[in-house]
């Protein structure tokens, strides 16, 4: 865990950096110096892992101080401890978004490389090289934002605004405003200070830290280590700024498609078939022997061919009258009766003949 809380931290050699050539760059640390930053970013280079890892294991808010425990030993560090430590400033800004925004207008073209105006929210390579190693400085040792280094945010580019229009910044309460968030469960504020915090665990009486090593040498800004920061940076402002100005590039629609020509853009575009193979061709062949009927032919009513005779009605019985001997209604009864007996053998006959 010491690894990564010091794996994007610098530390300033002022002494050294003070004596360069570069008059830009040594306007810009001597910036630094009159916020006094200078005790904050040129602490102390002892590292104690140990007593910093579980500084940061058991840390917490209490009464607005960060209190922890350290080989059993309560710490306390409160904003007025820190910023006599580090002898920093107790009056001024600490809120970026109330620097005047007249100062961060000039500061746009001040900043640039080229002399352009700028966005706020703009590329590290776009603004000048003593800009650019001072956004790194802001990013790493003071607000340790997680994320690219090369994308300047906006708060970050208002931080440099006034620190180069000599706007006067609360710098202790900024700070420890930021140590609390590192401490603080649940934030997705980066740990750091591993310098700072390591310097204010020596101060404690009778606290053994264990052992110590020295802070990377190239992670130092020496006038050697800036020198070379600045023959880095300067090819890739000639070769990335100027070659490619700040342009906004719009789609163009491409009018023809990749795989037809010029040549057969005007032929009608005619489907291929897909032809089939296997299995799928026999299946194919079977099924062009199958002819489909093109109309709908009706339904025909076929008569029967033979003609069925109706089922035959129940007659009625015929009552039987009684009449006297010698009366006309005998005659008609005997008449009736004869009549009877000649039909029936006819109606019989006719019944045989239609059964063949």
């Amino acid at each position: 865990m010491a690894s990564s809380l010091i794996s994007n931290t610098n530390k300033v050699y002022f002494s050294s950096v003070l004596g360069m050539e570069n008059e830009g760059m040594v306007a810009m640390f001597e910036a630094l110096i009159s916020y006094d930053l200078n005790g904050f970013l040129g602490c102390s280079s002892t590292i104690y892992e140990a007593a910093l890892i579980e500084f940061f294991r058991n840390a917490s808010i209490r009464d607005d101080q960060v209190v922890s425990t350290v080989q059993g030993k309560p710490v306390e560090i409160s904003e007025e401890l820190s910023a006599r430590t580090f002898e920093l400033t107790m009056e001024g800004l600490t809120d970026m978004h109330e620097v005047p925004k007249d100062l961060v207008f000039d500061a746009r073209s001040e900043l640039s490389f080229n002399g352009e105006q700028l966005s706020t929210s703009c590329k590290k390579r776009e603004m000048k090289i003593e800009f650019r190693l001072l956004s790194d400085i802001l990013a790493k040792s003071v607000t340790v934002k997680a994320g690219s280094l090369d994308a300047i945010t906006h708060e970050r580019f208002s931080m440099m605004s006034a620190i180069n229009g000599g706007v006067q910044i609360n710098w202790g309460r900024l700070l420890f405003n930021i140590f609390k968030d590192m401490v603080t469960p649940g934030s997705r504020q980066a740990k750091g200070y591993a310098l700072q915090i390591c310097t204010l665990l020596k101060n404690v009486p009778d606290l053994e830290l264990g052992d110590s090593k020295e802070f990377p040498p190239l992670k130092i800004l020496t006038a050697k280590t800036v020198s070379r920061y600045i023959a880095v940076n300067n090819n890739i402002a000639v070769e990335d700024v100027d070659d490619e100005p700040r342009v906004k590039k719009t789609p163009v629609k491409k009018e023809l498609s990749k795989k037809r020509s010029t040549a057969t853009a005007d032929k009608p575009y005619v489907k291929r078939k897909r032809t089939l193979v296997g299995k799928a061709t026999v299946v194919a062949k079977d099924s062009a022997l199958v002819t489909v009927a093109q109309e709908v032919v009706p339904l025909q009513i076929v008569a029967p061919i033979f003609d069925v005779p109706p089922a035959p009605t129940r007659k009625a019985s015929k009552r039987k009258l009684r009449t006297k001997p010698g009366s006309d209604d005998e005659s008609i009864e005997k008449e009736q009766s004869v009549g009877t007996i000649v039909v029936m053998p006819k109606i019989i006959k006719k019944r045989i003949s239609l059964a063949f």
